[in-house]
């Protein structure tokens, strides 16, 4: 569900009233029926519900509102009702005992859009057609065999990323684009192979990706308002926004896709496939009992990119950010790091498993800043209880992970960076505690989950390895802000400008 900014309230407010002052009695509270215990909210204006309590930020406004209303919260935004979970008791409730009931998506406009009305695995409603397409990104695409696969082109990214901050040396960079571009072209190669590097596909990919995450992020009254939604995003330009957004879309992939099937392309050795190649392949496999189509390949792809880039970027630069703040974490981690890796020139992949403190940082930036602080929403199929209420079919079912992450009741000291509170705990991140969720869990789980945190990983232990990082123009550690921005990713407002000090161990000489 997108993201409701408050300048455009006003507007909605303006255009709204005039149009549904005859549907008003359509907006007054039913009468509960005997028997049926709903979740508490706060009260909902005519029409609109509770869509100005929503704000730019909606992960702090309900985990806000949750702390008066308690942790299964109901809302009404526009038509649609929705509950939203705030603790990992009601979590576990919804995504594993009620997890076939919860288990769907709500038929979003933007997601609809942009992936070919729900070819996809993220944004599909739960279906047949998701079991399989899902089956395909586990068994196909993102395994572990293929984690492994690409960490050629993982560590050709992330030598670039070292190559840069050596060079740059004692000169300021931006961090965050840099970290950013080690992502966009680590999974770039993988999906699309060299041609990505060409000047033509990564200047069309980044106009492509900024377009999808603006419809994501945008505004779409269609969502919350059925009947006159359509002619309220027609006035406002929302919809010839979406359709122009979507143009670029399949223009874009219908030239990757037909890069690949040109008969002049050289072909991949066996078992150096793009990720294009092996969808192509499946697609013209005759045996297959499960038939893809060409848009079924493009909406597979966007899915890879949305997941693959700006949620690892941001994990990425969250982690770094909080230890620029604490250098004394920063310290801990680069020991530890150093002291497993010697005197090799990088942290080779297989050396990721042995980082124990490093696994510490990585959870608690997970807990404290989740880059999808909603998760993706959930839809309810079949009537539940949830925290003792009653959940009825149609329902939107929001995961508030940051709430969870700053819950007393799980965590001391919430609001605090402090990797060591995982010391000797067996709290993950894969699904199976539900009071930290940044990938969700159940059926739903993100399926991109080994390849993201791997990538992410390796990044950062490289980083930390290989540099010692200062703050520009004299600025003190404990003076770097944390802001939060964003929409459905969350990232530091600040950028990450530093002065990288190339690391020199003891005894090895340039």
């Amino acid at each position: 569900m997108a993201i409701i900014s408050q300048q455009w309230l006003p507007t909605l407010a303006l255009i709204l009233l005039p149009i549904l002052a005859l549907l008003l009695f359509r907006g007054k509270k039913k009468k509960q029926e005997p028997g049926v215990k709903l979740p508490p909210g706060p009260l909902r204006l005519p029409i609109i519900g509770n869509l100005h309590q929503v704000g730019s930020q909606p992960y702090k406004s309900f985990w806000n509102l949750s702390q008066k209303y308690g942790p299964v919260m109901q809302l009404q935004l526009g038509r649609t009702p929705v509950i939203v979970l705030s603790s990992g008791q009601t979590a576990k409730e919804a995504m594993k005992d009620h997890d076939l009931e919860t288990c769907s998506r709500p038929c979003s406009v933007g997601p609809g859009i942009l992936t070919y009305n729900f070819l996809d695995v993220v944004f599909a409603p739960y279906s047949d057609y998701w079991k399989e397409i899902k089956k395909l990104f586990i068994t196909e695409l993102l395994s572990m065999k293929r984690v492994h696969m690409y960490l050629y082109e993982r560590e050709e990214q992330i030598d670039k990323l070292i190559g840069i901050l050596s060079n740059a040396s004692p000169n300021p960079v931006n961090l965050t684009e840099l970290v950013f571009n080690v992502y966009d072209g680590f999974i770039g190669t993988v999906a699309f192979g060299r041609s990505f590097g060409q000047s033509e596909f990564k200047q069309g990919f980044v106009e492509v990706i900024s377009g999808a995450m603006d419809m994501l992020n945008g505004f779409h009254a269609e969502d919350f308002f059925p009947t006159a939604g359509k002619f309220i995003d027609i006035l406002t330009g929302q919809l010839a926004k979406r359709e122009k957004i979507f143009r670029n879309l399949d223009d874009y992939f219908e030239k990757v896709l037909n890069q690949h099937l040109d008969p002049n392309r050289p072909k991949p050795e066996s078992g150096k496939e793009d990720i294009v190649d092996i969808l192509i392949g499946l697609m013209e496999d005759e045996s297959a009992s499960f038939k893809l189509t060409r848009d079924n390949l493009k909406s597979i792809i966007l899915d890879i990119f949305l997941g693959g880039i700006d949620t690892s970027a941001a994990t990425t630069t969250w982690a770094l950010s909080e230890m620029l703040k604490n250098p004394r974490i920063m310290r801990k981690a680069q020991e530890e790091i150093r002291g497993i890796v010697g005197k090799a020139n990088k942290v080779e992949g297989r050396d990721i498993e042995r980082f124990t403190y490093l696994n510490m940082i990585f959870k608690e930036t997970f807990r404290k800043h989740p880059p999808l602080p909603l998760l993706i929403p959930h839809e309810c199929i079949k009537h539940c209880k949830i925290g003792g209420y009653d959940v009825f079919p149609g329902t939107t079912v929001m995961i508030n992970a940051y709430a969870m992450g700053r819950d007393p009741k799980c965590w001391d000291n919430p609001e605090d960076f402090i990797p060591e509170r995982f010391e000797n705990s067996d709290v993950d991140f894969k699904g199976s505690h539900f009071e930290l969720l940044p990938f969700g869990a159940g059926r739903r789980i993100c399926p991109g989950l080994a390849m993201g945190t791997t990538a992410v990983m390796h990044t950062l232990s490289n980083l930390l390895y290989g540099f010692d990082f200062e703050l520009p123009n004299g600025m003190k550690f404990e003076e770097f802000p944390l802001i939060e921005k964003g929409g459905l990713t969350i990232h530091n407002k600040q950028q990450l400008i530093v002065i990288p000090n190339k690391y020199q161990p003891k005894g090895q000489f340039v």
